[in-house]
């Protein structure tokens, strides 16, 4: 593993830890509930919804919206600053976590804590999917003449146009050589600022594993530990020391 520097300032906007179940067939909304006995330090709950609509083509009489279907698939529960969230959930288990971020391993053992009683709980059959996604907030100061001074993962922008750069997207799909492990990588940017006369870069780094992980055993933490490691190498070999000073 590669030492990483930690900054007193990181950009990281919110960090979250997500794993995919399925579930066992016993667990209930009424169990689920029943979670926020079973930790400390989030007081707050919510209900969580997922809902889904659709329309299907006839050749006779065209377009027909389909009935919306769904309803609550879990909970939500909220420490008391706000800055930390648990999301127990009938089909998997998330934590994030909201700026100020410290450091991955004051993430990875919460999150573990949590996912144990989780398991206690709701005893799924077998986890399908786990995810790292860190959105990262980068304020670049303005007008950028050339993004590259910043960020090195970024839209070329052909040599010779004369420009300023005022907005920007791009989204990448990429899988680390050797491994199943992929990344969904996000860039844009919130309006810029023109009183503090920055852009507001938004740097989105979504890695995942999408084979299944037996729920015994510690398989489910290395796999997490080599996905936070692919994260790393996205961001540190993204950024330039330009940019590093921003965090100091």
């Amino acid at each position: 593993m590669v030492d990483r520097t930690i900054y007193p300032n990181a950009p990281i906007a919110e960090a979250l830890l997500d794993i995919r179940v399925r579930p066992s067939k016993d667990i209930t909304l009424p169990k689920l509930e029943t979670f926020q006995n079973k930790i400390e330090g989030y007081p707050n709950k919510e209900e969580q919804k997922r809902w889904s609509t659709g329309f299907k083509v006839d050749p006779q009489s065209g377009p027909e919206n389909l009935p919306s279907t769904g309803g609550p698939i879990g909970y939500l529960f909220r420490s008391s600053d706000g800055r930390q969230i648990v999301q127990a959930q009938l089909d998997g288990f998330t934590f994030n976590r909201l700026k100020p971020y410290e450091k991955w391993e004051k993430l990875r053992d919460e999150a573990k804590t949590l996912w144990k009683q989780y398991l206690v709980i709701t005893t799924p059959e077998l986890i399908t999917r786990i995810a790292l996604r860190y959105i990262n907030r980068i304020e670049i100061p303005f007008p950028i003449l050339e993004l590259g001074e910043y960020i090195l993962t970024r839209p070329d922008i052909a040599e010779g146009i004369q420009h300023n750069v005022e907005s920007s997207f791009m989204r990448l799909v990429i899988t680390k050589p050797g491994t199943k492990y992929k990344a969904i990588v996000i860039q844009t940017n919130e309006p810029v600022d023109v009183t503090k006369k920055v852009f507001p870069f938004i740097f989105d780094i979504d890695v995942f594993y999408d084979v299944p992980i037996k729920v015994e055993g510690e398989e489910l933490w290395t796999r997490f530990e080599e996905l936070h490691e692919f994260k790393n190498d996205i961001f540190y070999k993204s950024i330039t020391p330009k940019t590093e000073k921003f965090f100091q």
